[in-house]
């Protein structure tokens, strides 16, 4: 009995040793302020999504627009997302329209600044233009504090560590 209750020990020991000091995944938090350019018509649905050091698809961060009905009309996003239908916990909110701005949470895991992933932001708005790259940028140390001017519906986003 007494090597029984050692051995069931020694075991509890063992898993709370290996098990209760592994660190869970890091991840980083950052207040995005997405500033939209002064434009005319619907709201833009907008993807923010992390790649890979090879410039692939990695994850979905955040989806500002709802109706999956429009998703087709971000073709780069579409055709790494249409593909596995992956649940997105980020979708949030409704477009947002010229002029507007938007304050969301992202969370990036820790391992993924500097080494080589970048971070894009897509928007398409209907019956208008779509912006593939609308504003991307590789995520580093000083990138990740910084403000980067966008190219079609994105006047600029600023990313604030929390």
């Amino acid at each position: 009995m007494k090597t029984v209750f050692k051995i069931i020990s020694a075991f509890i020991l063992f898993v709370f040793v290996t098990v209760g000091f592994v660190k869970p995944s890091e991840i980083n938090t950052y207040k995005c302020m997405i500033q939209m350019t002064n434009y005319t018509g619907e709201g833009a649905y907008v993807i923010v999504s992390l790649l890979n050091p090879k410039g692939e698809y990695e994850s979905t961060l955040y989806v500002q627009g709802q109706d999956e009905d429009w998703y087709h009309d971000i073709p780069e996003w579409w055709n790494f997302y249409g593909k596995t239908r992956s649940n997105i916990d980020a979708i949030s909110g409704e477009t947002v329209s010229g002029g507007e701005r938007t304050v969301r949470v992202l969370k990036i895991p820790k391992n993924k600044i500097d080494t080589g992933y970048s971070i894009r932001f897509e928007t398409a708005v209907e019956d208008q233009e779509y912006y593939k790259d609308d504003v991307q940028f590789e995520l580093t140390s000083e990138t990740v504090k910084s403000k980067r001017e966008g190219k079609g519906f994105i006047r600029y986003i600023r990313l604030i560590p929390q």
